[in-house]
C-alpha cells in the first residue's frame, strides 16, 4: 500500500506580524537602556527584568536569520531561487549603511562627549562596524552598535553557510535542520574557547557566540517548508499561548543569575552559554506561532495593527537614534543619570526618538531601498535584452 504524503502549503511571502515584532524589539532595547541609565535596573526584582529587555536583541537576530535564510531554504525545497551574493550584499548595504552612517557622523561631530574623543581610530571603527574588534572605540551615543557589528558579520557569513549546505536539497533537505542544530551546539561552547583578544576586547561580543540567536530564525525558515498537515509538532509550534508562555519563562529565567550578572559585569562562561540558549528560545518561541500559523488565520490583533506596522517601519531608526536622544535628555531636562525618574525619562526618550526614526525612514532608509530596487529592475531588463538579442527575438517590454 502506497503512503500518500500531504503536500506542504506554500509559505506566506510577507508576514505582517514580523514587522510589528521588530517594532516591539526596538522598544525593548530602548527600555533596557533607559532602565540602566536611570538606575532603575537596581530596583529589586523589577530592575533585573527591565534590564533583561536586552534580550530583544535575540529577537532582532532571529528575525534576520529567518528572513535572510528563507530564500536559501526555499531553493533547497525546489520552491525558488536564492539571490546572488552580489545582489544580496547590495541590498544589505543599502538597508543598513546609509542611516547608520548618518547617526555615526552626527554623534562623532555634534555629540559633545563623543566628539571630544573622536580620533581616526574611533571614526574608522564606527563607520565600518569594527567596534567589537578595536579597543576603546565604543563611544557615547553609539554603544548599542556592537549588535550591528555582529549583525554585519552574520550578513557576510550567511552566503558561506548557504554554500556549505547547498548539497542538502530535495530529499536530503530533511538534514538541514539537524545541521543547524549542530551549529547551535558548537556555538554554545564559544565562551569556553581560549580565544586571544586585545585588552578591553572580549570574544563573547563576536558573532560565533551569537549564532544560536540567528539560528533560531534559520531553523524556522526551514520548518515553514516542512509543516505538513498532520505533523505532531506543527500545531504545537503554531500555538501562540504555548510558545509565548515558553518564551516568557525563558525571559524570566534570563533575569536571574542564570542569565548572567546585571550591569556591565562579564558573565561566567556557563552563564554566557545559558543566556545564549535562553535568547534562542525567546526568539524561536515568539516567532514560531507567527510564521507557522495557517495562512487563513485571523490577523494578529496587535502585531498587525497600524500602530505596530508603523513602529516596525521605524524600528531601525528607533534602534539607531534612541541612545543619542537618551544621552541628550539628561542635560536638556536637568536630570542626573542613575538617579531615578525611569518613567519620565522613558516617555521623553520615546517621544523624542519617534520623529527622528520617522525622518530616518522617510529621508534615508526608504529612498535607499527604492534605489536598489530600481537597480534590480534595470539589471533584469538588461539581462532580458541580452537574452532576446542572443535568441534573435525582440525583448519583451
Amino acid at each position: 500500500m502506497t503512503t500518500v504524503t500531504a503536500p506542504v502549503p506554500p509559505p506566506r511571502a510577507f508576514i505582517p506580524a514580523l514587522e510589528g515584532m521588530r517594532g516591539m524589539a526596538a522598544l525593548g532595547v530602548l527600555v533596557t537602556h533607559v532602565a540602566f541609565q536611570t538606575g532603575a535596573s537596581k530596583i529589586p526584582v523589577l530592575g533585573s527584568i527591565l534590564e533583561r529587555f536586552d534580550m530583544a536583541v535575540a529577537v532582532f537576530f532571529a528575525l534576520s536569520g529567518f528572513l535572510l535564510w528563507r530564500p536559501h531554504a526555499a531553493a533547497a525545497y525546489g520552491l525558488g531561487k536564492a539571490p546572488s551574493t552580489t545582489r544580496y550584499l547590495l541590498h544589505r548595504i543599502a538597508r543598513i549603511m546609509p542611516a547608520y552612517w548618518a547617526v555615526v557622523v552626527f554623534v562623532l561631530v555634534l555629540l559633545p562627549g563623543a566628539a571630544q574623543s573622536a580620533n581616526l581610530k574611533v571614526w574608522v571603527s564606527n563607520l565600518f562596524f569594527l567596534q567589537v574588534f578595536v579597543p576603546l572605540t565604543l563611544t557615547e551615543g553609539l554603544t548599542q552598535m556592537w549588535s550591528l557589528s555582529v549583525e554585519m558579520a552574520f550578513y557576510l557569513l550567511l552566503p558561506l553557510l548557504a554554500w556549505s549546505v547547498v548539497w542538502l536539497r530535495g530529499p536530503a533537505a530533511r538534514w538541514r535542520v539537524p545541521v543547524l542544530g549542530a551549529l547551535i551546539a558548537v556555538s554554545l561552547t564559544w565562551n569556553l574557547w581560549p580565544v586571544p583578544t586585545p585588552d578591553a576586547i572580549h570574544a563573547d561580543n563576536w558573532l560565533p557566540g551569537y549564532l544560536p540567536w540567528f539560528a533560531a530564525g534559520m531553523v524556522l525558515a526551514e520548518l515553514i517548508h516542512r509543516a505538513r498537515p498532520g505533523t505532531w509538532w506543527g500545531p504545537l509550534l503554531a500555538s501562540q499561548p504555548l510558545m509565548w508562555a515558553v518564551a516568557l519563562v525563558a525571559f524570566l529565567i534570563s533575569a536571574t543569575e542564570f542569565g548572567g550578572p546585571a550591569g556591565l559585569e562579564r558573565a561566567e562562561p556557563w552563564q554566557y552559554a545559558v543566556k545564549m540558549a535562553l535568547g534562542m528560545v525567546i526568539g524561536f518561541g515568539l516567532m514560531a506561532p507567527l510564521v507557522l500559523r495557517p495562512a487563513d488565520a485571523r490577523p494578529h490583533r496587535w502585531l498587525e495593527s497600524p500602530t505596530a506596522a508603523l513602529l516596525g517601519r521605524w524600528s531601525y531608526g528607533i534602534f539607531l537614534w534612541h541612545l543619542v536622544v537618551l544621552t541628550m535628555v539628561f542635560p536638556v531636562f536637568s536630570l542626573m543619570p542613575f538617579s531615578g525618574n525611569f518613567v519620565y525619562v522613558l516617555v521623553l526618550t520615546i517621544v523624542l526618538t519617534l520623529p527622528l526614526a520617522a525622518a530616518s525612514f522617510a529621508l534615508i532608509e526608504d529612498p535607499a531601498r527604492r534605489g536598489v530596487r530600481r537597480w534590480d529592475k534595470r539589471v533584469a531588463a538588461k539581462r532580458a535584452e541580452l537574452a532576446a538579442s542572443d535568441s534573435g527575438r525582440p525583448a519583451a517590454r
